[in-house]
């Protein structure tokens, strides 16, 4: 397995150490398990009930399109090139080994090229 260091926001830190010293243990009933999320038996979250629990929480946000845990790989990807991130640093934190993997997850918006266009090119303010 690959091992990669993601930034996360402080919240989210908050949220995880919450996690870790609260639910997490009562969840496990005195077994060990090195997984970082549990579910309800104290086993490891697998694919498939990360997946249910997304899908649950977009229900609950009245989100009516299909949400995978790849539409979330793809919005973050698509969110950090459209902030004007590096694509090898998104490439980085993806963990693909290839930038055309990376390069399948950007789709930039007309606007978006049309802003760098007009920050970039030496004609476009005249």
């Amino acid at each position: 397995a690959k091992e990669r260091i993601i930034p996360i926001h402080r919240g989210a830190v908050e949220a995880l150490e919450e996690y870790l010293t609260g639910a997490r243990p009562s969840i496990l009933h005195n077994k060990e398990d090195e997984a970082l999320f549990l579910n309800r038996r104290g086993e490891r979250l697998t694919r498939q009930g990360f997946w249910l629990i997304l899908k649950d929480y977009a229900k609950a946000a009245g989100i009516k399109s299909k949400v995978t845990p790849h539409t979330l790989r793809h919005s973050f990807a698509t969110h950090m090139l459209s902030g004007g991130a590096d694509l090898r640093a998104v490439q980085e934190l993806l963990g693909h080994a290839n930038i055309s993997s990376t390069q399948v997850y950007t789709h930039l918006t007309s606007e978006h090229v049309r802003q760098a266009y007009e920050k970039a090119h030496p004609r476009a303010k005249g």
